[in-house]
């Protein structure tokens, strides 16, 4: 299928930032949304909002980092709708405090999330977008899934693993019609600093994003769209989006 008019998207962590923001485009654009996530209230408002706005969508609460709740996810887009095109991985949070005051549960509970989670439903979508003759997978990573952080080291961790999960499948499923992408965004206006439990490098967190030169989870959004919107023959396979003023190198 070409570009996401007509498609059937699923995006986990739509309940809040880039998950809603890209959720929002892709109705905008004519695809049939299935918005998952752990908070059900977010993701209703979410699917109001795109149905008044004249879009389909379906909410699927669950836990990304279950791998049933993941493949229910994907068999409801699946039976709603009758095929999956679009899968794009936002599902994600933070943690701080480094390899001496994180306990392993604080790691595992980041790299379920934002790496288990991300293969989860990937393994799970596959076989439906190869049925329907290819599609798209984008994975949200992070510049922090390029250069290391020693605070950040779970986050880190996690999103060096998506980075490298993600250029794995690419060369696995391209003869199959299926383009993958991972998509790494710097400083985002986004609520991650939530999920970091340390209240000092939470308040952080919470500065660097909100900074008033951090980017927009729409731009991010707009980016995804970029990706989707090329022809199929053409597949950006990786893309560093980040704040004109962050000049740090990668």
């Amino acid at each position: 299928m070409a570009g996401p008019d007509g498609a059937v998207a699923l995006v986990t962590g739509a309940g809040t930032g880039i998950g809603a923001a890209a959720a929002l485009a892709l109705a905008a654009a004519g695809a049939k949304v299935v918005a998952t996530g752990r908070r059900k209230e977010k993701l209703e408002e979410l699917v109001g909002r795109i149905e008044a706005a004249g879009g389909t969508a379906l909410a699927v609460a669950g836990d990304v980092s279950v791998e049933a709740d993941a493949c229910r996810a994907i068999g409801e887009a699946v039976a709603t709708f009758g095929r999956l095109d679009i899968v794009i991985n936002s599902a994600g949070v933070n943690e701080a405090g480094g390899i001496r005051n994180l306990s392993i549960e604080q790691w595992r509970r980041v790299i379920d999330i934002n790496l288990m989670g991300t293969i989860y439903t990937c393994k799970a979508a596959v076989p439906h977008l190869e049925a329907a003759g290819g599609g798209d997978i984008i994975n949200i990573s992070s510049t922090a899934g390029r250069r290391g952080s020693g605070p950040f080291g779970s986050y880190a961790t996690s999103k060096f693993g998506v980075t490298g999960f993600t250029e794995g499948i690419r060369q696995e499923l391209g003869k199959s019609g299926i383009r993958v992408c991972v998509l790494a965004p710097g400083a985002t206006a986004t609520d991650i600093a939530d999920s970091v439990s340390d209240p000092v490098l939470r308040e952080t967190v919470h500065r660097h994003v909100t900074h008033e030169d951090a980017i927009a989870a729409s731009d991010v959004a707009d980016a995804i769209m970029f990706v989707l919107t090329l022809p199929r023959r053409a597949n950006v396979s990786d893309i560093l989006i980040r704040p004109t003023t962050d000049t740090r190198p990668t």
